[in-house]
């Protein structure tokens, strides 16, 4: 396995004393530039906070089965788009550890997990999940955007398990369009249930008309929800 090494990575920055950080991960294929330009395009403005920073890192470009093995800026590897094939734990775990690095970073800078949430869109969300549940359960919630899990994910078994040790694990808000014809509806319905039956306290939101995409309901959804997770501990 290669080493781990800096991810690059893009930022919107608090207009105060940063005291929490936000983990936002893109989809397969895209740059974190990518996902912040969506995100300002959908908003009309930044996702940006008095007190939070917003990173966006950028996965490095591997070799991806889906696309015939050509490169691309993806997570993981995966035989295919479908809950129905194995987890290509290899490349999952190399990444966990690179995005480890990210969050041991802003410990250095003095902001503890508990005032961290990460999450992601489409492979993003997925490699959130995995990057929370087994990792770093003592964040403050995680977030998946158009997104799923594989049917034998280890993400389900590593939820039951900390929950039977009686260990902490974070909330989970997860968003899905349902008219999304790549990562259908339902697989993003199964993935929710399976986590809130795991032990998680999951929330699950449809947004009946949205595709494989982002929406400002969605966003103004998980701003709110970011601000309860990470709420301002400092006065102006």
């Amino acid at each position: 396995m290669a080493a781990v090494g800096k991810l690059r990575m893009c930022a919107v920055s608090p207009s105060r004393k940063q005291t929490a950080s936000v983990l936002f991960l893109h989809g397969s294929g895209d740059t974190g530039r990518g996902i912040r330009a969506w995100v300002r395009d959908v908003l009309g403005k930044d996702l940006a906070f008095s007190h939070i920073r917003v990173l966006y890192p950028t996965a490095p470009p591997r070799p991806y089965t889906p696309m015939r093995g050509a490169l691309s800026t993806v997570w993981f590897d995966r035989l295919q788009i479908s809950q129905d094939c194995p987890e290509h734990l290899e490349s999952i775990d190399h990444m966990c550890a690179s995005l480890g690095s990210v969050v041991q970073d802003q410990l250095d800078a003095g902001i503890p997990k508990h005032r961290m949430v990460v999450g992601g869109f489409s492979m993003g969300g997925a490699m959130a999940l995995h990057l929370a549940c087994r990792q770093h359960p003592d964040v403050a919630g995680v977030f998946v955007l158009s997104s799923f899990l594989n049917k034998d994910s280890v993400v389900y078994q590593a939820v039951e398990e900390r929950l039977r040790a009686g260990q902490p694990l974070p909330p989970l808000l997860q968003c899905h369009g349902g008219r999304d014809d790549l990562v259908l509806p339902g697989w993003g319905q199964q993935t929710a249930a399976l986590l809130d039956g795991a032990g998680m306290t999951a929330s699950f939101h449809s947004f009946p008309d949205l595709q494989h995409q982002l929406s400002r309901a969605e966003l103004d959804l998980l701003r709110t929800w970011i601000l309860a997770r990470l709420p301002d501990t400092e006065s102006p």
